[in-house]
């Protein structure tokens, strides 16, 4: 199962918009809100190299960015490939 992080916050309209995309895909991810936590906000502008927009999502460790790019991966069908990477 690939693991998915998503770094979000509270009334994020993106945020929102990349859970449902999950949700819809029944895929399980693990959030943290940079919003209330500025470890993770630390963890997530070193991971993303600086980005600090919201959301931030990853899969198998490697950064797809925010959702527009979730999205876009999803509708290329590329998501897929992503999902049983390894991360590498």
């Amino acid at each position: 199962m690939a693991k998915i992080e998503l770094y979000s916050g509270p009334m994020c309209p993106y945020c929102m918009m990349a859970k449902q995309l999950l949700k819809r895909l029944d895929l399980a991810y693990e959030e943290y809100d940079v919003r209330r936590d500025q470890a993770k906000m630390d963890e997530m502008l070193a991971r993303a190299q600086g980005a600090r927009t919201i959301p931030q999502v990853f899969i198998n460790d490697r950064h797809v960015g925010g959702y527009d790019a979730l999205s876009t991966l999803h509708r290329s069908g590329e998501l897929a490939d992503w999902l049983n990477s390894d991360g590498g």
